[in-house]
């Protein structure tokens, strides 16, 4: 027999092993708070492989089962509204008086974003307008909590498990702890980035080594920084129908958020 092919007839055995050997299993959802801390020690294997360290591991070794989140989860009425509606509950008069006083107050700093990414001022303000009152609430749920939480629950684990595995990086990195507060969904800072989107786009825009989304420079210049990413043309229209408005859309999966979106920061930025 030539020498040449003894390893191809060794190896098959060992395909064969592979073939057969049972996959690794993955975490198992659940519907209710009784299986978290096993789903907790699954997944932290999971987490591992994905490259979360110790701290990170630690943060979901502590996270708790968040019954506000899964409340919140499966009560979301305001998208279910109207256009017209949604604006009145979300008070979208006062963001948009609010947003134009904000852009001329900091005009040079809305112009400096505009030129790096893009993304004219009406936009970032009305997102941070419509997202956290420009800051005054961002949230009082503990974010990983929260997070993993939706990552475990069988409605949509798929969708946050990577942010799930996100926000363990971003406690590695010491962006946030377990015990930052954010959003009933696990979003944090004054946009509410979701944490996977926030490790992936964050920008520290000030300077100081460190991307923080509880400061208004590094958010906001993160907010710009992902839609710039996601495709947004800058000079291009972001009303429905224009090209810009496809990139609002990957903001938030809600219609009239999208267009809510659009309608005020034209308004904010004097077009209405």
């Amino acid at each position: 027999m030539p020498a040449a092919r003894v390893p191809c007839i060794l190896a098959l055995p060992a395909l064969l092993i592979l073939a057969l050997a049972p996959p690794v299993s993955a975490a198992p959802c659940g519907n209710d708070g009784s299986g978290f801390a096993a789903w907790k020690a699954a997944f932290a294997a999971q987490a591992r492989r994905a490259g979360v360290g110790q701290r990170g591991l630690q943060a979901l070794a502590n996270a708790r089962y968040a019954t506000a989140t899964i409340a919140a989860d499966r009560n979301q009425k305001s998208f279910r509204y109207s256009l017209e509606k949604f604006m009145q509950v979300r008070g979208a008069a006062t963001i948009v008086a609010q947003g134009r006083k904000r852009r001329a107050q900091h005009a040079q700093f809305y112009a400096a974003l505009e030129r790096q990414y893009g993304v004219p001022a009406g936009v970032l303000i009305a997102i941070h307008g419509m997202e956290t009152g420009f800051g005054r609430f961002m949230g009082d749920s503990r974010v990983v909590s929260a997070i993993t939480t939706l990552a475990y629950d069988c409605r949509r684990s798929e969708f946050f498990i990577p942010h799930a595995i996100g926000a363990l990086k971003l406690v590695d990195r010491g962006a946030v702890t377990g015990e930052t507060r954010g959003a009933k969904h696990g979003e944090l800072g004054h946009t509410q980035f979701l944490p996977g989107n926030a490790l992936t786009y964050g920008v520290d825009a000030n300077g100081d080594g460190r991307v923080d989304f509880y400061n208004l420079t590094d958010a906001l210049a993160s907010t710009a920084n992902y839609l710039r990413q996601k495709g947004w043309r800058p000079g291009q229209g972001y009303q429905e129908g224009q090209p810009n408005f496809r990139v609002i859309q990957e903001w938030n999966a809600a219609g009239v958020y999208q267009k809510a979106i659009a309608i005020m920061a034209a308004q904010i930025d004097g077009g209405g």
